[in-house]
């Protein structure tokens, strides 16, 4: 009997920490870094050399360039220099079977291209919808960005900031402050040497789709166990300050959805130099103007948007 209770303890013991650690994985929100738009303000000088840092008992990594002058004060600067800080025009196309949605979009300045997380907050199981991220930063224009928060490792820097400097085996996008794009490794730079070189925004998702105005994926190449046809969204440069986001429908029966090659050939004909696959599924989501203009569904049941980490946006 006593050999009985034992085992019943101990089963209840492993299962309960089981469900702790998935709960703590995937449920419980922790907190990391809060109100990060207000707290990081960084300057387009890449001569600049002082470096304010610091880490918190998570290991999380905070360190941007800052040069003395607000980002507000720089933006200031740039939009009288440029009468107009941007330029959007959407399209949709009916390709493969699926809805696809385009924004391209002409920069005065890299610096209109920014990310937002989740209730301002960088940390983990920290969501909302991106036309709610968006909202909230006066967001012109929208996507869905890499939900960093599904994964533990991997470079997130954000708006000139690094939050995280764990690297993974993933390709990163790398956005410079010049508007120029590159695909890096984190076994080959650390993210303080991005970021020492002008990196604006890394993600980590991938893989990337373009290099060098080539196919870089597979026909059979996929993210994870995905489907070969889902919703995607994507990130592509022309040229310098040029960008384009692009975002598919999926999963029903009036839009079937992609493969990766087939993202890859219609960021191709778009002409881009290098494009870069972010998070799909049911996140990926195109906002415009206070509303969500394509169909994001997670089962194609119901068309409603996820609740996602981060989101890519122009304002």
């Amino acid at each position: 009997m006593k050999a009985k209770i034992i085992s019943i303890c101990f089963w209840a013991l492993l299962l309960a920490f089981t469900i702790y650690v998935a709960l703590d994985t995937f449920v419980i929100p922790k907190t990391y870094a809060a109100n990060v738009s207000q707290n990081s303000t960084v300057m387009f000088d890449n001569t600049s050399t002082s470096v304010s840092s610091g880490s918190n008992s998570d290991g999380i990594i905070i360190a941007a360039h800052n040069s003395g002058e607000t980002s507000d004060e720089a933006a200031d600067d740039n939009t009288n220099e440029a009468s107009e800080p941007y330029s959007i025009t959407l399209d949709e196309y009916y390709e493969y079977d699926t809805s696809i949605y385009v924004a391209d979009i002409t920069l005065s300045s890299v610096q209109y291209l920014k990310t937002a997380f989740a209730d301002d907050t960088y940390g983990r199981n920290i969501t909302e919808k991106t036309s709610t991220i968006a909202a909230a930063n006066n967001a012109v224009l929208a996507i869905n960005g890499d939900y960093y928060g599904s994964q533990e490792n991997g470079y997130v820097i954000r708006n000139g900031v690094i939050y995280r400097d764990s690297g993974n085996s993933k390709d990163i996008l790398c956005i410079y402050k010049d508007g120029s794009v590159s695909i890096e490794y984190a076994s080959e730079k650390t993210a303080q040497e991005l970021l020492d070189e002008g990196v604006w925004q890394a993600f980590c998702f991938g893989p990337a789709l373009i290099e060098d105005s080539q196919i870089a994926v597979t026909e059979d190449e996929e993210v994870g166990k995905a489907k070969a046809s889902n919703p995607r969204t994507a990130i592509g440069i022309i040229d310098s300050n040029h960008f384009v986001f692009v975002v598919s429908d999926g999963r029903t029966s009036e839009s079937e959805g992609l493969s990766l090659y087939e993202l890859a050939e219609f960021m191709q004909s778009l002409g881009v130099t290098t494009a870069y696959n972010l998070d799909g599924g049911g996140s990926s989501t195109m906002y415009y103007n206070g509303q969500v203009i394509n169909n994001p569904t997670t089962n194609g049941n119901q068309i409603s948007e996820r609740s996602v980490s981060d989101i890519v946006y122009i304002g």
